[in-house]
């Protein structure tokens, strides 16, 4: 692991590659398939249905409470009411409803699939582990939600600071506690479909690790039938910082997807972190 450099966000670029497409690529290319169950790799990637939901929506309102200081809280429920049609769960919806959304005790791996601009704006391991548990906690703070953010973030950062795989499969096996020794070939054909931080986190690491390019780790989410567009979003947004970005063929069409106000936050984000 190369040695930490700041405790707190760094302002100062320096020679990271473009972020936060990979988690709204998984996003937009698993949206087709969230209800209609995959079990192949071979599937096309985009289809005129192909479209940004809550997965990409609160990936950029995290990425916007990093930018300006406003609190996950504040900034998750303002997107989530400003975009109300993403797709959302239904205790979420109820959070968002609230005169006072207070959290609810989740496991949901929503905390994991809107984690990935806290492993591009903090520094240090500590640092990585701490903010993801506070954007977790703000609705899901069970342990297990709070863990599967956690795991999420680091296994990004652990990538996007030149750590291998297999180092990066030991530290979350010993730290969190996750099976990532299975095969997807075993998985895909017990698999079911499981919104849970335990029941779609590991499966998703482990797309990552099993894939040899950023669109792999995409396929192989997809490819294990359960919730697709959350489990692409978080093997994409590993592989992104892995394999050095989203490739252009692939990023040129999600970026016709993202909204302007939306894109204006991942490029601020960008200007800033990478």
């Amino acid at each position: 692991m190369k040695p930490a450099q700041n405790d707190s966000p760094s302002s100062q670029p320096d020679d990271r590659m473009p972020c936060l497409l990979g988690a709204i690529a998984g996003d937009v290319i698993g949206s087709v398939y969230e209800h209609h169950s995959q079990k192949s790799i071979d599937f096309p990637l985009f289809s005129q249905r192909s479209r940004l939901t809550d997965d990409s929506v609160l990936t950029i309102a995290v990425a916007d409470a990093i930018l300006n200081g406003g609190g996950y809280a504040k900034s998750i429920l303002a997107y989530g009411r400003r975009y109300p049609n993403a797709g959302y769960g239904g205790s979420f919806r109820q959070w968002l409803v609230n005169d006072d959304p207070q959290p609810y005790n989740s496991f949901g791996n929503g905390s994991a699939m809107r984690v990935s601009p806290v492993a591009w704006a903090f520094n240090t391991v500590e640092d990585v582990l701490r903010e993801a548990e506070r954007s977790a906690a703000v609705t899901h703070n069970h342990p297990e939600g709070i863990k599967g953010a956690q795991a999420v973030a680091l296994a990004i950062y652990l990538a996007r600071t030149g750590v291998t795989k297999e180092a990066i499969k030991a530290e979350i096996e010993t730290r969190f506690g996750y099976n990532l020794s299975r095969k997807l070939d075993g998985i895909r054909q017990v698999y079911e479909w499981d919104v849970t931080c335990q029941g779609s986190v590991p499966e998703s690491i482990i797309a990552f690790l099993e894939s040899n390019d950023f669109e792999s780790a995409i396929r192989n989410a997809i490819s294990l039938g359960g919730d697709a567009d959350t489990m692409a979003a978080i093997s994409g947004s590993i592989a992104e910082a892995f394999y050095d970005g989203v490739p252009e063929e692939i990023a040129s069409e999600i970026l016709k997807r993202v909204p302007a106000e939306l894109r204006d936050v991942v490029d601020r984000f960008n200007q800033k972190f990478s």
